[in-house]
């Protein structure tokens, strides 16, 4: 299992950005007891509704606010009171921004040393996502949403959970940059294939006939910082967007979830056409499986041993760097591969791709 510092990325173990850490759908009356970036948290949603998202263990003894569902008070559903959540060891209570503000049979003030450290968290498109800084900083950017997940003639997906693999999300990454595995791995050998880095911004635009749906296949890729990926794809007529979203569980371990939208033909799609939507979702899935299946067999790929026509891979972990490291540096990484990419073995997009990429500018942000 290889860790940051064996691919040199730069200051901090885990990058700073937006990633998504629970399926809205699983949050239900009681909290959720998670661990990413090498640290448990509770997450959990006030009687109001707010997400709230806490560093786990209580201070007065370190029990976990989330992971002892068997205590009485988790039993009967009363750990959660208005938008505190109290532990269900002793019974002390936390407000969401992590302050000790009740201590049961204790009349004195709650202790300073009594506060947890509270995270930016935020609902977007079915899923939970939580603001990451190794420097404690605040969000200075907004996570991707889509104008398609709220609108009648598009069919959402259920989150598929996909478990983790020990595997550093650097290998995930290089797949944006790799054109090459597209006809070994996917069946889908691409005709045209560009990679552009704009900031925090990371896109991949590829097209190729893919046997396995008998259909021209094209897409417009896009990660917004180092764990969300969105692909507009096109297959024949149809059209689709599929979600890619992985998270460091510990260095070195990551946790990866898939969905995929679906347009339909008229404002009301029927329990056919949601069932066709669900086969659709299985059928992308199963192309994603096929990398998938890869990372959890592959050695670490530490020094790819690239070709001339490989020189995106360098790219791609040039641009990733920037989440490795302080903030005030990020702009000195992106700024290295800042453009657009082809290799020298590949067309560049043709203008009936552009049709993809328009559809993103006008529904996505």
């Amino acid at each position: 299992m290889a860790r940051s510092e064996d691919y040199k990325l730069g200051d901090f173990a885990f990058p700073r950005g937006w990633f998504m850490i629970a399926d809205a759908a699983e949050l239900g009356r009681a909290p959720l007891a998670l661990r990413f970036f090498g640290k448990d948290f509770a997450l959990y949603r006030g009687e109001s509704g707010r997400l709230v998202l806490l560093d786990a263990h209580c201070s007065h003894m370190g029990a976990h606010l989330a992971a002892s569902a068997s205590a009485s008070i988790a039993v009967h559903g009363e750990q959660i009171e208005g938008d505190s959540i109290r532990c269900p060891y002793h019974g002390w209570r936390y407000a969401p921004d992590g302050r000790a503000d009740h201590i049961p049979d204790y009349d004195g003030p709650c202790p300073k040393a009594a506060k947890l450290r509270s995270y930016d968290v935020r609902e977007v498109m079915g899923a939970i996502m939580m603001w990451h800084d190794p420097e404690d900083g605040a969000p200075d950017v907004d996570p991707p949403a889509l104008a398609e997940w709220d609108r009648p003639d598009w069919i959402n997906g259920a989150y598929d959970h996909l478990g983790t693999l020990n595997v550093h999300p650097q290998e995930i990454l290089d797949n944006m940059a790799d054109s090459n595995h597209l006809g070994p791995t996917h069946g889908s050998p691409c005709e045209y294939f560009e990679n552009q880095f704009a900031g925090p911004l990371y896109y991949q635009r590829q097209g190729g006939f893919r046997r396995e749906y008998d259909a021209y296949l094209m897409t417009y890729t896009w990660y917004t910082g180092p764990g969300l990926l969105l692909s507009r794809q096109s297959i024949g007529d149809v059209r689709g967007i599929e979600f890619i979203f992985h998270t460091p569980v510990d260095d070195g371990v990551t946790k990866v979830w898939h969905n995929n939208l679906l347009r339909s033909p008229g404002d009301a799609p029927d329990e056919a056409l949601k069932a066709a939507a669900r086969r659709m979702q299985d059928e992308v899935l199963s192309a994603f499986q096929q990398d998938f299946d890869i990372w959890a067999n592959k050695k670490p790929a530490i020094r790819i041993l690239g070709l001339p026509t490989e020189r995106n891979f360098a790219l791609g972990r040039i641009w990733y760097r920037q989440f490795y490291n302080p903030r005030d540096q990020a702009e000195s990484f992106w700024k290295q591969v800042d453009g657009r990419h082809v290799p020298t073995h590949k067309q560049r997009p043709p203008d009936i791709a552009m049709d993809l990429e328009a559809d993103a500018h006008g529904a996505a942000s």
